[in-house]
């Protein structure tokens, strides 16, 4: 198999870092250079037609795209370590938490850069400070809120580390580009990033 990545970018980092929890290295790794434009070429787009990064292409030539999709498809053909739920009811209670994490945290963090960092004018050709403003603001509420509820337990889905985390953890490591991490004013937000750091996926380079 073969995975299609891009450096820095957070979605083909979500799978890495699940790839790392569940110690797969078989799997072939090709880099594209977003700036270059490599995923926007005929050949990239056969396999992915919208342009999309990760995608993974199995051993018979079919391919997957979207982040989370991946990753199932992972958890079905290696099913431990867990990260997706043992039960019916633990399924879909992580699954509530990582669309929590991707649409409310994660996904305003990485639009918050994308339109507001330069660098990445590039990549993200109509970039608009306003919407890198109302996207800041949505974040930092729901940074807050999540610090809240990280007072109550060690990992956002309760007490084992699973996708939720690896989710937010994109999010929260691509902000950096903004000189944002979770600081003292976020202690409980603070102290979850600086435990992932001590775990496999933790070292995935953002």
């Amino acid at each position: 198999m073969k995975l299609y990545i891009a450096p820095y970018a957070p979605n083909p980092r979500r799978v890495m870092m699940f790839l790392a929890e569940k110690d797969i290295g078989d799997i072939e790794i090709v880099t594209l250079n977003l700036q270059e434009g490599e995923h926007r070429t005929d050949a990239f787009r056969a396999k992915s037609p919208l342009s999309q990064i990760p995608t993974l292409e199995l051993d018979d030539g079919r391919t997957l795209t979207e982040s989370r999709a991946i990753c199932g498809y992972i958890e079905a053909m290696q099913p431990e370590p867990n990260l997706m739920g043992r039960d019916a009811f633990e399924r879909a209670f992580i699954e509530m938490w990582d669309r929590r994490m991707e649409l409310l945290f994660s996904m305003p963090l990485m639009m918050w850069v994308r339109h507001g960092n330069p660098v990445l004018g590039a990549v993200e050709r109509n970039q608009n400070a306003e919407v890198a403003t109302y996207n800041q603001g949505q974040a930092m509420r729901m940074a807050k809120w999540l610090n809240s509820e990280l007072a109550t337990r060690q990992w956002i889905a309760g007490d084992r580390f699973t996708i939720a985390d690896i989710t937010a953890a994109c999010g929260v490591d691509f902000a950096k580009m903004m000189r944002w991490r979770p600081g003292d004013d976020l202690p409980h937000l603070k102290r979850w990033r600086e435990t992932l750091g001590n775990r496999a996926a933790g070292n995935v380079a953002a």
